[in-house]
């Protein structure tokens, strides 16, 4: 339930266009979550594809994180976010997502 939520609060936060000029992918304990940034407008899917920055979190605190009530570097460094790939890309990320 928590990842159909997720999906729709992210495609809601790209918009059309974000921007984001990657691909992102987020690996959660309910299923993938995948971002295609690079497409005009934005693709948001359950698609499990390659990605240029790959995040591990749960969905319940990958929204946590959208609402600003889970700190990424935080997350990050108690092992409730794993990341992997490009960390320019998760920088970009993290400044579309924070704290919506």
């Amino acid at each position: 339930m928590s990842l159909q939520i997720l999906t729709e609060r992210v495609t809601n936060i790209l918009g059309t266009n974000s921007g984001l000029d990657a691909t992102v992918k987020f690996k959660t304990d309910e299923g993938i979550l995948f971002i295609d940034g690079k497409s005009v407008p934005n693709t948001v899917s359950t698609e499990d594809l390659p990605a240029d920055c790959t995040f591990e979190i749960s969905a319940k605190n990958a929204l946590k994180l959208i609402d600003g009530d889970l700190n990424a570097m935080m997350a990050y460094m108690t092992g409730k976010l794993k990341i992997d790939g490009d960390m320019g890309v998760a920088m970009k990320i993290a400044e579309t997502f924070g704290g919506r």
